[in-house]
């Protein structure tokens, strides 16, 4: 059955293979980065002084947050040549709904980047960089994380497309590792916001 070819595909997947490991390595080390090193900024503004202004530190972060995820996408690539491919995946069907999971995953992707700009997308509120309120248009009128789902959607369709199982394992890593992330983000964005607003009514 299809379902036995599944478990005996996974049982194939190399996951001991350096570029395997490289790509779950660098999926957890990008947010864990980027949140302790805004806590840091927020905490005591080492950024904002180094770079000489609150904007300027936030622009230096989001270039090393991109390129850290181009780096990241990179070793995802990669790591899947590595890997064997599972001819199920060719069919029809599925690398139809590979190419719905890309086009899903894009809008969601860019048109987060859209409502957000540079500021909102990387971490600006860190930096005391705040909106004036809640951002509720699309995609966020759909849901609490676009940008997170939408990236996890782009990595699906890159592992069907390419029919590889160990592309739909680091897929689910990429899942866990973001919504992990999304707890400690969305908590302390929270928290940022309150002590806004606690300092507004004084």
């Amino acid at each position: 059955s299809d379902r036995m070819d599944f478990f005996s595909e996974l049982a194939n997947i190399r996951f001991t293979e350096p570029w395997f490991l490289l790509s779950m390595a660098s999926t957890a080390f990008n947010p864990l980065m980027w949140n302790i090193v805004a806590r840091m900024e927020y905490r005591s503004h080492w950024l904002t002084k180094l770079a000489g202004g609150a904007y300027r530190g936030c622009y230096f972060l989001a270039f090393v947050i991109f390129t850290l995820g181009v780096l990241r996408d990179h070793l995802f690539n990669e790591a899947l040549k590595q890997q064997p491919t599972w001819d199920f995946l060719g069919n029809g069907i599925i690398q139809g709904l590979a190419m719905i999971a890309a086009a899903s995953g894009g809008i969601l992707v860019l048109s987060s980047y859209y409502q957000l700009g540079i500021t909102g997308t990387y971490l600006g509120d860190y930096f005391g960089i705040l909106m004036d309120s809640k951002v509720t248009g699309f995609p966020f009128s759909v849901m609490d994380n676009p940008m997170y789902t939408g990236s996890t959607l782009l990595f699906l369709s890159t592992a069907i497309w390419n029919r590889s199982p160990a592309g739909i394992i680091l897929t689910l890593w990429v899942h866990i590792v973001y919504y992990v992330a999304e707890i400690f983000e969305g908590s302390f964005t929270t928290y940022i916001y309150a002590q806004r607003d606690k300092t507004k009514k004084k």
